[in-house]
């Protein structure tokens, strides 16, 4: 077994590459982790290259477009993005463009959805295998699945791909999408994303982590909610080698004093094989086993002065010798952190609400954004290895400021010695540890009272003419 030592130089190896990106010549973020030979790589396996040696090329309109959805959320508009580019160029004794945001979007709009996803994937799984073995649970690559929603602008186009919640009246609603993400536990990147109306036929969440189920690889690790918790969807990821930790779907009956017991609330169950589903085929059905060995574990979860709560997870980790009761609700335990990167994705970098206008537009703002967070978890991944912390003690938010301050610093070349600023950063970066509350109460209340308007209760035409009517002269 390699030493500690030894897995520390490897790591530094192969991060070194992370903080030689802020110290590029051109003075463009993530130059070198996403380099523009990869990016014309990719997006020239897309037949997607363009504007090789115009002002817009492929390389710089992704570059720029991280930089936009990286400013302050979804806030920063494509004029924010141009001016970002004249700067750049001005320092690099290139002709800036005119103020005209036309030539940014056009190529904005050019880009291929499928190549941005690429990136974002390969981003991911590098910083995968080159996580060290303690940012690992005992061992092995732990994947937390969990869903979210964001809305969009309330165009034709948008509706007709993603309709608002039927629940809504027509034209009140913004259209909404429904997005499973698979994030790493070790890294907290983003491993895949698949996306799809937020209601209708095969739009839930268990179908969409169904289109997902080929970016798992043997030896994995799936953490989820009691959503996800079905005897098809764990015997699919058994059938890959993965095994499964989920939350007891409430539906289901648990009976301690049956099955074989291990321990105290631990015991091997059989769950059999329901009915074939409709959206499964005749082949993978007969594929499935009939029966399924399981182990389910009650434990009590103890927060100082609250109601003490019980839980009930299944898994596929049957070894009671490998893996104790205890270890196994430590691990349901870090589940949370999907919500917790989630909110990070939502809040920090805008993907609530979208501002694209067309369907097209909003899946390549959903992987501009997914690919600007992993950079930026890559960024902290590089600060935790250096200073021997783990990726997941470090805040997001801090790291995404101090990134966008190097970023402008470099970009104008207004820094006098750009190695020093970047190892301050990382070591800045590395001590800026993710708030931890043990205990913490607080009502979800707000003091500061706020002028609001009313909420949309009738379509917009509707209102406009209400108020004409009612201006009007007698």
């Amino acid at each position: 077994m390699r030493s500690v030592t030894s897995d520390r130089r490897r790591g530094n190896c192969g991060f070194q590459r992370i903080v030689d990106a802020f110290l590029a010549g051109d003075g463009l973020p993530f130059a070198t982790v996403l380099s523009a030979k990869r990016i014309r790589r990719v997006f020239a396996d897309h037949d997607n290259l363009f504007g090789l040696d115009a002002i817009y090329s492929t390389t710089t309109v992704v570059w720029d477009f991280l930089a936009q959805v990286l400013r302050d959320g979804k806030e920063a508009s494509c004029r924010a993005a141009v001016a970002g580019i004249v700067a750049w160029r001005l320092q690099q004794g290139l002709k800036p463009p005119t103020a005209d945001t036309g030539d940014y979007c056009r190529g904005r709009a050019k880009l291929s959805q499928p190549a941005l996803r690429q990136l974002t994937v390969e981003t991911a799984e590098e910083l995968q295998q080159q996580a060290k073995p303690d940012w690992l649970w005992k061992g092995r690559h732990a994947k937390l699945v969990d869903g979210f929603t964001f809305t969009m602008p309330d165009t034709a186009e948008n509706q007709q791909e993603y309709p608002q919640n039927p629940a809504q009246k027509p034209g009140i609603g913004f259209p909404i999408a429904r997005c499973v993400p698979i994030l790493s536990l070790a890294t907290a990147c983003v491993m895949n994303l698949a996306i799809g109306p937020y209601s209708g036929k095969k739009t839930g969440e268990t179908a969409l982590l169904r289109e997902l189920l080929d970016s798992f690889d043997e030896g994995d690790l799936v953490v989820a909610d009691r959503f996800y918790c079905s005897f098809l969807m764990l015997a699919l990821l058994l059938a890959r080698g993965v095994d499964g930790c989920v939350r007891m779907h409430q539906n289901r009956h648990v009976d301690f004093r049956r099955g074989r017991r291990l321990g105290k609330h631990d015991h091997l169950i059989e769950w059999h094989r329901p009915k074939r589903p409709e959206w499964m085929d005749e082949a993978t059905y007969a594929a499935i086993p009939k029966v399924l060995v399981l182990r389910e574990i009650r434990f009590q979860i103890t927060e100082p002065g609250r109601r003490t709560r019980s839980l009930t997870v299944v898994t596929t980790l049957l070894d009671p010798d490998k893996y104790s009761a205890e270890e196994i609700a430590e691990l349901y335990g870090f589940r949370w952190h999907s919500e917790l990167d989630i909110r990070s994705i939502k809040q920090s970098l805008g993907l609530d609400h979208v501002r694209c206008k067309s369907p097209a537009m909003v899946g390549k703002e959903l992987w501009a954004t997914l690919l600007a967070y992993n950079l930026i978890r890559t960024t902290a991944a590089a600060a935790a290895l250096l200073h021997d912390r783990r990726p997941r003690q470090i805040s997001f938010t801090g790291t995404c400021q101090h990134v966008l301050s190097v970023w402008m610093l470099l970009s104008v070349g207004a820094c006098v010695d750009a190695g020093l600023l970047c190892r301050t950063m990382l070591a800045q970066i590395a001590a800026c540890p993710v708030a931890d509350r043990p205990g913490r109460i607080e009502p979800r209340v707000l003091k500061r009272r706020r002028h609001r308007y009313p909420l949309m209760r009738r379509p917009r035409n509707a209102l406009r003419q209400a108020l004409q009517n009612s201006n009007a002269p007698p």
